[in-house]
């Protein structure tokens, strides 16, 4: 008997990674394209399924893990859309429906960040933790929880990177978030470091303050997160964590926020492997959507 055939969706808000496979980490055929209009880039996707249906026999389900917000309530007329996001042509965007009808399969559905929080907690460096934190820090900030091995959903889904941060008292930027300015991606993301600094990160050197800053912001949202969900690891990638020096001192700078009320030796000897970078790396998030697909298959 032919092995199930799995398809997954990575839908950023600047590109699309599609893919298909007999499991997660068996992937046979693999593409990635812009994320322009919401017809145009779900066509293409659907037609790489398509092609591949034809060389490689009929696919069984498909997982998508999509920016968002999104809106992930099982009863509600919305679910499966792309709601209020600030990309707005996609706003209201029936993802799920779309490809639903067209390919007459099981589709397991998530945000990206939740995606590549499963796929990590599979496959990467959330092994063997039931309770941890995933986050993505790049264009903007971004962050999947997982409690008891499952994706947390509630009445909508966390949004990590919106939470309040206080400026540190020699940092009088406002911040850029369009919604909250000074909340954790306003203050850290991408676009703020580059806007604060008048370049962006990747032109930065190691030594330069902006990593310590960074650094600090980071902590200051980890803080509350720790302080609410007790995670036993914290997973943290994207373009921004691409600089080894930050590390450290986000784990000083936590146990400094923390200042001795969460006594745990993860915090308090600033442990390694308590905030650590991904393993699956850029991966993460197809690795995800193909878990999605084959969790959506197996309850079907």
């Amino acid at each position: 008997m032919a092995k199930p055939l799995l398809a997954g969706i990575e839908a950023g808000g600047t590109k699309f990674v599609c893919a298909v496979g007999y499991s997660p980490l068996e992937i046979l055929r693999e593409t990635r394209f812009p994320t322009t209009t919401p017809e145009e880039t779900m066509m293409r996707a659907y037609e790489f399924f398509s092609g591949c249906e034809k060389e490689l026999g009929p696919i069984t389900s498909l997982g998508i893990g999509a920016f968002g917000p999104v809106d992930l309530d099982l009863s509600s007329d919305t679910y499966g859309h792309i709601t209020s996001t600030p990309k707005i042509l996609w706003a209201g965007t029936d993802i799920v429906g779309f490809f639903k009808t067209r390919m007459h399969v099981p589709v397991g559905f998530d945000t990206d960040t939740n995606a590549a929080a499963l796929g990590e907690g599979r496959y990467g460096a959330g092994r063997n933790c039931d309770t941890f934190l995933y986050l993505t820090i790049g264009t903007g900030v971004g962050g999947g929880v997982v409690v008891d091995n499952k994706a947390l959903h509630g009445l909508v889904h966390p949004e990590v990177g919106h939470i309040r941060v206080v400026p540190r008292r020699d940092d009088p930027f406002p911040g850029t978030c369009p919604f909250h300015g000074s909340c954790l991606e306003g203050m850290a993301a991408g676009p703020a470091i580059e806007a604060r600094w008048g370049k962006p990160g990747i032109e930065l050197s190691e030594d330069h303050p902006a990593w310590d800053l960074e650094a600090w912001y980071l902590a200051q949202g980890l803080a509350a997160m720790v302080l609410m969900l007790s995670p036993r690891r914290i997973i943290m990638g994207g373009g921004v964590m691409h600089q080894p020096q930050i590390f450290p001192a986000i784990r000083r700078y936590l146990k400094e926020f923390l200042n001795g009320y969460v006594d745990r030796p993860e915090i308090t000897r600033e442990q390694e492997d308590y905030i650590v970078f991904p393993e699956r790396e850029n991966r993460a998030g197809i690795t995800g959507a193909l878990f999605l697909a084959e969790e959506a298959a197996s309850v079907q």
